[in-house]
């Protein structure tokens, strides 16, 4: 069996970049059906909703209950995603500044066949289990983002069909707080998970399991990283007054 890779670097200084707070809505946008992206959507900081909603709480839902669907290389920048929606599905693709004030099952998955996905900036509240959903192959790679109150800010898909790896994830600058691990990877598919200049309030920074493709319930191998230094002890005091706040 291939071992997970977790890698965790310390820096000095906190990222700047990162913001706490959501951000004050521009406006409000509802919407009956899904808004496709196939180049560039700047929402201008309005707040996006589904009307009728479609959030089915942490039951699974497919492309015509999301907001947003992005195809490959396109960008969604500066929007507030409401409690109404179920989730965005992205090919491979860039998130700038995106914002969820309440997320429904998954905030976002990433279905690429290869490549790599971007979120930069932005941040997520009130996720009962996942943040972002990773369920293609390739690389995401999450820079300056806040998660807060949460199950866990990124998962490589753990019983999807046709389910296999690896998949690797870089998360920089970022920050966890009221919540489990930054990332769960799948050991058996070569998964990898690097975290850099981040921290979290609690818990572990990576999660590793055996994942499958029967849809069964994937089990936990062990939690921690790979390495020798602690996220949690090396940089969670240089981040103290933001993650008091």
């Amino acid at each position: 069996m291939k071992s997970p890779i977790v890698f965790l670097s310390a820096i000095a200084v906190a990222s700047a970049a990162v913001t706490t707070t959501l951000p004050k809505s521009a406006g409000v946008e509802a919407h009956p059906t899904a808004i496709p992206v196939k180049t560039v959507y700047d929402g201008g900081m309005k707040r996006f909703e589904r009307d009728p909603p479609t959030c089915g709480g942490q039951q699974e839902k497919g492309e015509k209950d999301a907001m947003f669907i992005l195809e490959s290389g396109a960008t969604l920048s500066n929007v507030i995603l409401g409690a109404s929606q179920a989730e965005e599905l992205n090919d491979s693709s860039t998130l700038n500044n995106v914002w969820w004030e309440d997320v429904c099952e998954d905030a976002a998955t990433f279905k690429q066949p290869s490549g790599t996905s971007f979120v930069n900036g932005g941040g997520a509240f009130k996720a009962k289990d996942k943040i972002l959903q990773f369920n293609g192959r390739g690389t995401v790679q999450i820079k300056d983002f806040y998660a807060n109150t949460y199950g866990k800010l990124i998962r490589t898909c753990g019983n999807c069909p046709g389910n296999g790896g690896p998949r690797h994830i870089t998360i920089s600058g970022s920050m966890g707080k009221g919540g489990g691990e930054l990332c769960g990877i799948n050991s058996n598919y070569g998964d990898t998970c690097r975290v850099s200049n981040s921290c979290q309030d609690s818990n572990h920074s990576c999660t590793r399991y055996e994942g499958n493709d029967q849809r069964l319930e994937p089990p936990t191998l062990g939690s921690g990283h790979d390495a020798r230094s602690s996220l949690k002890q090396l940089e969670t005091d240089k981040w103290r007054p933001l993650l008091d706040k």
